[in-house]
């Protein structure tokens, strides 16, 4: 899972970034102080860093700066600042991009897998997972095979999608709206029944008692979880 620091002393806006990034499958770390922020920043590993301009103790400039004398990990200027000055200092220091409050979480998410994408590719690390394996489950998404126990089983290019998305981010809560929009690429009008379904043949393929899932868990309320 890939790891983000947010160097934000906003907590509505550190939080609100949070929230879609990990509805996003990313592990997020949230420092609210400048100081702070550049020690996790340069001694720790992260697949991106976020961070505002103006911090206590120590700006956004010089964290970044620092991070550039350590590391080419993409990095995301966050500020209320709007001046052009601001954002040519910025991208001169050697960050990646600079968006300007208030933003679209939105677009904020698609910003951020742009720019890991990217690095990887430049850093010609291969992006693509192909075994995913737990427990006797085990995924190829390089071939589109599906095996419990060694036996391959049969799946509906929906099913074999929706299993691949909640394995691929193991541990996360995901509502049966967001479920359906990422699946089925469809805004969701309020008929959750789709994906229920769906859940409900994926367990009886590969759960050895569907009634109490192993895999696949309902949270009452809120969605469903891939447990791990």
């Amino acid at each position: 899972m890939k790891h983000i620091l947010i160097i934000e002393d906003d907590a509505n806006i550190a939080e609100l970034e949070r929230d879609y990034l990990q509805l996003n499958g990313y592990h997020v770390t949230i420092i609210a102080d400048g100081l702070i922020g550049l020690q996790h920043a340069t001694s720790g590993t992260y697949d991106i860093i976020i961070v505002d301009l103006m911090l206590p103790n120590k700006d956004g400039f010089e964290i970044l700066k620092a991070v550039r004398g350590k590391s080419e990990i993409p990095v995301i200027i966050v500020s209320a600042k709007t001046d052009d000055i601001d954002k040519i200092r910025g991208l001169g220091y050697g960050a990646d991009d600079y968006l300007t409050k208030p933003f679209s979480p939105s677009e904020l998410v698609a910003r951020v897998k742009s720019h890991i994408n990217r690095y990887e590719r430049l850093m010609g690390k291969n992006t693509t997972i192909e075994i995913i394996s737990h427990k006797g489950l085990e995924v190829n998404t390089a071939s589109h095979q599906v095996f419990v126990n060694g036996k391959e089983v049969s799946f509906t290019a929906k099913e074999y999608e929706l299993l691949v998305f909640l394995i691929s981010h193991p541990n996360i809560v995901f509502s049966k709206d967001h479920l359906f929009t990422t699946i089925w690429k469809e805004e969701h009008f309020g008929d959750t029944a789709t994906v229920s379904v769906h859940i409900q043949k994926i367990r009886k393929k590969i759960e050895k008692n569907p009634s109490t899932p192993q895999y696949i868990e309902t949270i009452w309320g809120a969605g469903y979880r891939f447990n791990v």
